[in-house]
């Protein structure tokens, strides 16, 4: 149910003149936007273009929580431009060829293309546009799949009570690993046949109402029309239309999303909870070495020429920094930005060997911001990564990391990587920015169902359902998670060190919390709806980025 919609953007007395800490930045001639708490509440649909480019819009012009993206640009930015930034995505791996990305795609001048040589001594052969530390592997095991599968044989049928007090910590590890893998395992099993058993029966529905329209597309006022005495058929219709109404698609377009969901929990059950999957074997190393790095090639679009397994990291990319001037698909969050690809997240959980060896390839070779769209929650060798992150913020690079999807309080449960813990709120460093995710229909359901949240653990929120942008071989989708809003931030920071190069890490970091905007309306959160909160609770900030607020904000800080 809509509630009624915030005050409306309360403009702030007088214009603010600032002076930039660069040469490059524009001069800034504007007043912040302040409070939000009665704007009026948007009761229309969003059109198709609304839909595509909602993340940019400005909640005071089109009463759409976005991040004011379009606004900056025409009143702050406009032409000017200032330094180059590289923003490595820490992914899948990215089609450097798609048209959108192709001009944006970093590429490392001190290395002689696909010479066989290492010349820039970097410790890696041909990396011109990045590394992927998958070679040729794509399908891989959840993490608490290979931990069981580790563990197994060394704890299997054994009791607690025949444990040492040496492996009681790793036994209990093994439990839980074993505890997870059996309830998602069969969640997933089960979620599998229930949509099989519903698209046989909708099959069936559909064959016999088409039968007697003599159409497979029918309307909804066609099928509303049908007349029958036939038990079966009305029992049929009454299905198809509860389909229509519900899910407002036609019946062939809801087979083909059925067929989807039944390929991807199959795809789940034959990869993530394989026992018998060997996910690594095409890679060679040793996983569990930190050391053996000897690994990897430079196909950062990785092994599939059809390029399907990167289609996450590509559109990530095209959220940051899809090209602006080109005129052609979607506008991405920044100008004037190299993507450096880090191909380290496989179809399955990444492992902490690839991620914190990426984040350090990332750092030594120029990146000041890093994307971490991914996460876990089980990490065998979490201080990895937490050193590898610690190494960043020595470097003065910012990582933008996506809060997850699972909808649940990450002050509760740990989630892998983060700077903190839910024992130890405390940061062990301070130039990580957690990202939940934002709805475009502004009101009670702000918030996405699937994001999570923490008062202490998420830092901001930023625009994550239904977002349009880049996948492979030139094409463009909707995708939706923390894993786009966490790019949508990578942008503005990218934008902040771009205008403001001497402002650190922890300031770019700060500045986005603090210029956000927020609002006291209670939100739903979590995947069941039921859970309400004040939005300005679910994260440390309480606030949504917003670009518009964070270039000013930036102008004033020395």
């Amino acid at each position: 149910m809509k509630i009624p919609f915030l005050k409306q953007v309360l403009v702030i007395a007088g214009a603010v003149i600032i002076t930039s800490c660069s040469s490059t930045a524009p001069k800034i001639i504007s007043t912040p936007i302040a409070d939000i708490d009665s704007i009026p509440l948007k009761i229309t649909d969003l059109s198709e273009t609304e839909l595509k480019g909602w993340g940019g819009a400005d909640l005071l012009a089109d009463t759409i929580p976005g991040m004011s993206v379009n606004r900056a640009y025409q009143e702050i930015i406009k032409n000017n431009k200032g330094k180059k930034v590289i923003v490595a995505v820490l992914d899948s791996g990215v089609d450097i060829h798609h048209e959108d990305l192709r001009s944006v795609i970093w590429v490392n001048r001190d290395e002689i293309p696909n010479n066989g040589k290492d010349d820039d001594k970097n410790g890696y052969v041909d990396d011109i546009h990045g590394w992927n530390f998958l070679g040729d592997a794509v399908e891989e095991n959840m993490e608490y799949t290979r931990i069981m599968k580790r563990l197994q044989p060394k704890y299997e049928g054994k009791p607690a009570s025949s444990i040492s007090t040496a492996d009681r910590a790793e036994y209990i590890y093994y439990q839980e690993a074993k505890a997870e893998y059996e309830k998602e395992y069969n969640e997933t099993l089960q979620n599998k046949n229930q949509y099989e058993a519903i698209k046989k029966q909708l099959l069936a529905a559909h064959a016999a109402v088409s039968s007697q329209l003599g159409k497979e597309d029918y309307t909804n006022e066609e099928l509303r029309a049908l007349e029958t005495t036939d038990q079966q058929l009305a029992q049929y219709k009454a299905m198809l239309l509860q389909i229509q109404d519900n899910v407002n698609e036609n019946i062939p377009e809801a087979l083909e999303e059925l067929d989807e969901a039944i390929e991807y929990y199959a795809g789940r059950i034959d990869t993530h909870f394989n026992l018998d999957l060997d996910g690594r074997a095409p890679v060679g190393d040793d996983p569990y070495d930190i050391t053996d790095t000897d690994y990897g090639n430079n196909k950062v679009a990785g092994p599939d020429p059809k390029k399907e397994d990167v289609k996450h990291g590509t559109h990530v990319a095209g959220i940051i920094a899809a090209n602006r001037e080109n005129n052609l698909g979607i506008k991405g969050v920044a100008n004037n930005v190299e993507i450096m690809v880090v191909r380290a997240v496989p179809d399955g959980d990444e492992y902490d060997k690839d991620i914190a060896l990426g984040i350090r390839y990332a750092v030594d070779n120029g990146a000041k911001i890093i994307n971490t769209s991914f996460g876990k929650y089980f990490s065998p060798n979490p201080e990895w990564v937490e050193e590898a992150i610690k190494y960043a913020a020595e470097n003065d690079v910012l990582i933008v990391n996506a809060a997850g999807n699972e909808g649940i309080n990450l002050d509760q449960k740990r989630i892998y990587p983060n700077d903190q813990t839910p024992e130890n709120p405390q940061e062990f460093s301070n130039n990580v920015l957690s990202v939940g995710a934002l709805n475009f229909d502004y009101g009670s359901r702000l918030v996405a169902g699937f994001s999570n949240y923490g008062k202490l653990n998420v830092d901001v929120f930023a625009p994550g359902t239904k977002i349009w942008s880049t996948t492979p071989n030139n094409e463009y989708e909707y995708m939706q998670g923390t894993s786009m809003a966490a790019p949508a931030v990578s942008g503005i920071a990218a934008l902040i060190r771009s205008f403001y190069p001497k402002l650190s890490a922890p300031q770019v970091k700060q500045i986005i919390m603090d210029s956000g905007i927020s609002t006291k309306t209670s939100v739903l959160v979590g995947e069941e709806g039921k859970n309400t909160q004040k939005f300005d609770e679910l994260s440390v900030s309480g606030k949504m980025v917003n670009l518009y607020n964070a270039l000013i904000l930036a102008s004033q800080t020395k």
